[in-house]
């Protein structure tokens, strides 16, 4: 997966994982459950961090939020701990509060003690808003739908127009899930990061693909009627980006390979407009925190920073394939009131038919 050598697309330096796709880091799981019918097309999307209890075993992690024009839940406190003790769920932007609600009682009902004989929980939830192509307003997104997506968690899964990207655009075309991943050599271990992107931002005119600045010739191919139906879409509508590494990385650390997402998304055209929102949140899987431990100190190992050059290089290139391997994974699709994005694939091989006219 990722983009693969079909694609005839090389993204970076680093070599990518086995599957490249973010659960080439051991032990994380990505499961969707997708509703795509006449003009409900959306969805839900799970992240698993590992397969164990993530509220009695947390991970390290860290959140950047390079423009807050969203509804994401349960980032302040993972700002403020530098933890992450559940799993992550992206959906649409007026599911958020359902979702939130899904995943509170799918950690209720794994952990007896919570709200007993300890604290509450904090459900991390992602968002962005489909209410182009998906009845937004018709809030379809049920409990079950969120249990059913964190059910299918597996190491392979698909990418483009399904689960939590269902109704998503991106640069104007059909965008939706993408992931890759990096493997990075240290020393002498070996770590993976991979990233996972929600993609609903950009204007096409600004699309750039593998250095490659197509987006004024794919915007003058849809003006010019080869699709009936194009809607310009300003550098707006928000992305996310979930990064996941084995490398061992204090939340210090994490925030700082967070904030190199962004130099992926601008590889792609991304200007971060008004009213798009931004959001990075990076955890790593080389070591738990335990919520029961009496203990008064606690060891964590972190990696010399004169070493992290090379996870800052892997979240970028991770970042900037996987917002690419959304876009050429998903076909085109047609939703509410007859709206309808295109696919770039398609897009990609009409410009390469009129090249040769």
């Amino acid at each position: 997966m990722g983009l693969d050598a079909s694609f005839g697309i090389r993204i970076g330096r680093l070599a990518a994982g086995p599957r490249n796709l973010i659960t080439d880091v051991p032990g994380v799981a990505v499961g969707h459950h997708t509703l795509a019918d006449g003009p409900v097309q959306t969805g839900v999307t799970a992240i698993l961090p590992h397969p164990g209890n993530c509220f009695e075993e947390k991970l390290p992690a860290a959140v950047q939020v390079f423009n807050g024009f969203g509804k994401s839940l349960g980032l302040v406190q993972v700002e403020e701990l530098g933890q992450l003790e559940t799993p992550i769920v992206l959906t649409n932007t007026l599911s958020s509060g359902t979702a939130w609600t899904a995943l509170c009682r799918y950690m209720l009902a794994r952990n007896p003690a919570i709200g007993r004989e300890t604290g509450t929980v904090n459900p991390v939830v992602f968002e962005c808003n489909d209410g182009h192509l998906n009845d937004i307003r018709g809030l379809h997104v049920q409990e079950a739908d969120v249990l059913a997506a964190l059910d299918a968690a597996a190491e392979h899964f698909a990418e483009g127009a399904v689960g939590a990207g269902r109704g998503m655009r991106c640069h104007g075309l059909k965008g939706g899930i993408g992931s890759s991943s990096r493997v990075m050599e240290i020393g002498e271990s070996r770590y993976t990061l991979g990233a996972l992107v929600q993609t609903n931002h950009g204007s096409l005119a600004d699309l750039t693909v593998a250095g490659k600045h197509i987006g004024p010739q794919a915007e003058a191919l849809l003006k010019g009627g080869w699709t009936a139906d194009y809607t310009p879409q300003e550098d707006r509508g928000s992305v996310i980006v979930v990064l996941a590494t084995d490398l061992p990385l204090g939340a210090g650390q994490l925030k700082r390979v967070a904030r190199r997402a962004i130099a992926g998304l601008s590889r792609t055209g991304s200007n971060i407009g008004h009213g798009s929102g931004e959001i990075a949140l990076c955890f790593t899987t080389a070591q738990r925190i335990k919520h029961f431990d009496d203990k008064p100190t606690r060891q964590m190992t972190e990696l010399n920073e004169d070493h992290i050059n090379l996870a800052f290089r892997a979240a970028a290139e991770a970042t900037e394939e996987a917002v690419l391997s959304a876009l050429l994974h998903a076909e085109a699709v047609t939703g509410r009131d007859g709206h309808r994005a295109e696919a770039l694939r398609d897009v990609l091989a009409e410009l390469e038919r009129e090249s040769t006219r």
